[in-house]
């Protein structure tokens, strides 16, 4: 059965009959939730049994963005709540040890969370590097300013991850952080000099480059590509991202859906695909706009399909974890420090 380059949302907490034709005629590789499909841990589990039944794949990935803070799609009252990247950049600049392992200890549990669901990826960890001035879209979401430190707490977090057989997903390559714009509402430009961002911005995306799975910015580099943006610039994708920071990792966009975008639904997909994403993400749920990113993704082959390929096979079983003595040593460890 021919899987297709796309990575899709639905509409609500269960399948319409007409979202299961679709799923089932047009096959996407993966699948993401948001709070529109989440009501219970028995209703999202069900969701995603019927989203792969449909499809006639068990392993179908299913993505969720679950970063804590103000990115958080699991919550309570049956999910608990978890910090900010900002909260362990803090608790780091204090104890470096103490933050790398709250860093480790939150993902560590958000994995617990979505395995025993069923879902299999996380859109986390970020490696933006915010900058004064900066649109607050990654704001407090971002681990610190200094590459090391990113570098450093990203890891902990993709570990914790990885050690709760989670699959991770490096964003937002090459860098939202000095994006002056919030993507989702209009498209940004930043104009920093490439010898600049190479010493900056980039360092933490090329440490991170063994990770599975990247996900691009909606930003244009104008020193690298005045025309388009990461997600559509073949240019960026092959010499930057595939390049310089020597990502051989499955490479998806961001929304296609998202303002920063121009075109149609079906315009933007064929851009991402061509200049070099392996799969196009959609969020939404709308089934116009799924059926027309459906009609310009091509059947998932070649060396896309080996990135997917080795991305799945890089899920790790779950290694032994106490949740309950997890979260109070999470929670003892910001007390401590005089986080909120």
């Amino acid at each position: 059965m021919a899987v297709r380059a796309f990575i899709t949302g639905v509409s609500g907490p269960v399948l319409t009959d007409g979202e299961r034709a679709f799923l089932r005629e047009e096959q996407p590789w993966g699948f993401i939730l948001f709070k529109r499909n989440v009501e219970t841990p028995l209703q999202v589990a069900a969701l995603i049994d019927d989203l792969r039944a449909t499809v006639g794949r068990p392993n179908a990935p299913v993505l969720i963005d679950q970063e804590g803070g103000r990115v958080q799609r699991l919550g309570p009252p049956h999910w608990a709540r978890y910090p900010a990247g900002a909260v362990f950049g803090a608790l780091y600049d204090r104890n470096p040890e103490q933050g790398l392992r709250a860093a480790w200890l939150s993902s560590r549990l958000i994995a617990s969370d979505l395995a025993g669901l069923g879902i299999s990826v996380d859109c986390l960890p970020l490696a933006d590097l915010p900058v004064e001035g900066a649109d607050a879209v990654i704001g407090d979401r971002a681990y610190g300013t200094t590459p090391d430190k990113v570098v450093a707490l990203a890891r902990a977090v993709a570990n914790g991850l990885q050690d709760g057989g989670i699959i991770p997903v490096l964003k937002h390559i090459p860098g939202h952080g000095r994006a002056t714009a919030d993507s989702h509402l209009r498209l940004p430009t930043v104009d920093t000099p490439r010898a600049e961002l190479e010493r900056t911005d980039f360092v933490p995306f090329t440490q991170l480059a063994d990770l599975p799975m990247a996900m691009t910015a909606h930003v244009v580099f104008s020193g690298l590509d005045a025309a388009q943006p990461a997600t559509t610039s073949a240019t960026i994708i092959s010499q930057v991202i595939r390049g310089a920071m020597n990502f051989q990792g499955l490479l998806m966009s961001d929304d296609v859906s998202m303002n920063a975008l121009s075109g149609t639904l079906a315009e933007r997909t064929r851009a991402s695909l061509k200049a070099g994403c392996d799969v196009a993400l959609h969020c939404n749920g709308k089934m116009d706009e799924m059926r027309a990113v459906a009609s310009e993704t091509p059947e998932l082959a070649g060396e896309a399909l080996k990135r997917a390929e080795r991305a799945l096979a890089a899920r790790k079983a779950p290694q032994p974890f106490d949740r309950e003595a997890g979260r109070a040593e999470l929670d003892e460890l910001i007390a401590q420090a005089g986080i909120a």
